[in-house]
């Protein structure tokens, strides 16, 4: 378990502009009801091995539904992340998953991990009107192609791309939605993937436009601090990036949901390296998505640049605030990290998700996704889903090649269609 002193507890606390469970029930009344929840939460969180310093994030304005855990002394010890099929019982005590609701249980623990370093996932506090409003419509040829604005939650307006295909528009079909996640690209932003790449642009990011073109409704919200989206990531009460860009994923789900012509049944998220990764971060906290596409998107934390310590100092790498700022305490012990993307993939399951490692890819390693996915396939054996997962290994670097595009729409159409 990751160690924290005090004083570093105190700060991670500040950082994301919390107090202690107690300064704010002096602040505000709380029911017996909601002690009694922190009081679980406190100890179900050291049981799942992230510590139970609980505190309030966002004052107010957030109020019992955003609770932050800080690791603590004493919690469970971090399970091996190339064996998914243990959970705890107990603090001391592991057991192997036989059962669905044994696998439930270590879920949850991964879960609790990725928000220990990531920030609380908001709750319906923040979840407001998503108050749409069109800026430009554009005539695609078969599809139109809107720039919107939405609101994510209080304060945080998001501008976005809705590509809406003829054929939905006219009342005539029901087609599915598509989270089209871009890839790191700080001039240009999430254009081009809805085919607004400048001349000078990487080919083949315009997934959303192609995707589009396919039949399918598709949104392109845009990253934090990429581009020109600036949110004010403390203000809003975000302890990383990552997070702002889950929730921000998540409201764009629900704008697809509001959008006439979409099918009900779930949505598909696709991404080539920065979205490849955010596709499964989101996937993992909203199970609307039903399958799951990452191009060029991790490998282990383990293996990340060989393990390099200057990719891990704070402001590098996963450690840039528009990422995970709190993965730079970890540097030089990354095994305990409290989650790894063999658990993020294992606990997609048992949704559909598809890995494009190219042979070449210098971010990422091949064989390190390879060692990813043979983790997380006992879990999709476990609900006798086998078929649904699955990697390949192109040729080329990190790309997302013409290729891998075709693979990547047949995937989609496969089980989103089905």
């Amino acid at each position: 378990m990751p160690r924290y002193s005090v004083r570093f507890a105190r700060f991670l606390a500040f950082l994301v502009g919390g107090d202690s469970v107690a300064a704010a029930s002096r602040r505000r009344p709380w029911s017996n009801r909601g002690a009694r929840m922190v009081g679980l939460l406190d100890g179900w969180v050291a049981w799942a091995g992230c510590g139970g310093a609980w505190r309030a994030v966002g004052g107010g304005l957030l109020g019992l539904t955003l609770l932050a855990p800080l690791p603590r002394l004493g919690a469970a010890e971090r399970l091996d992340r190339e064996n998914l099929l243990v959970f705890h019982a107990a603090p001391d005590r592991v057991m192997p998953v036989k059962s669905i609701a044994d696998w439930t249980q270590r879920r949850a623990e991964i879960l609790a991990g990725a928000q220990a370093v990531m920030g609380p996932l908001p709750g319906a506090a923040k979840r407001v009107p998503l108050d749409v409003t069109v800026v430009q419509e554009t005539d695609c040829g078969t599809y139109v192609r809107r720039e919107i604005v939405y609101t994510a939650e209080p304060g945080g307006r998001v501008p976005a791309y809705l590509l809406v295909p003829k054929a939905v528009l006219s009342g005539g079909k029901r087609v599915p939605g598509v989270l089209a996640l871009m890839p790191t690209n700080n001039i240009e932003g999430n254009r081009p993937v809805v085919g607004l790449g400048s001349p000078e642009a990487k080919p083949g990011r315009n997934y959303g436009e192609e995707l589009a073109q396919r039949g399918f409704v598709v949104i392109a919200p845009p990253y934090p601090h990429l581009g020109d989206y600036r949110p004010d990531l403390k203000g809003l009460g975000y302890a990383s990036g990552t997070m702002k860009a889950i929730w921000d994923n998540l409201r764009a789900l629900d704008v697809l949901a509001a959008t006439p012509g979409v099918a009900p049944g779930g949505f598909g998220a696709i991404g080539h390296s920065l979205g490849g990764h955010n596709s499964i971060y989101t996937a993992l906290f909203d199970e609307r998505i039903k399958v799951v596409i990452s191009s060029c998107g991790f490998d282990s934390f383990l293996d990340y640049y060989q393990g390099k310590p200057e990719v891990w100092r704070a402001g590098g790498g996963w450690t840039q605030d528009r990422y995970m700022p709190i993965l730079a305490g970890y540097a030089g012990r990354l095994a305990a990290i409290p989650f790894d993307f063999h658990e993020l993939i294992g606990a997609l399951a048992p949704r559909a998700f598809l890995a494009l490692a190219p042979i070449g890819d210098s971010n990422f390693k091949w064989q390190s996704v390879d060692r990813v996915i043979a983790a997380a396939r006992p879990v999709f054996a476990l609900y006798q889903v086998p078929a649904r997962i699955a990697v390949d290994h192109p040729a080329g670097p990190h790309d997302f090649t013409p290729e891998m595009r075709a693979r990547a729409y047949a995937w989609l159409e496969k089980f989103l269609v089905e």
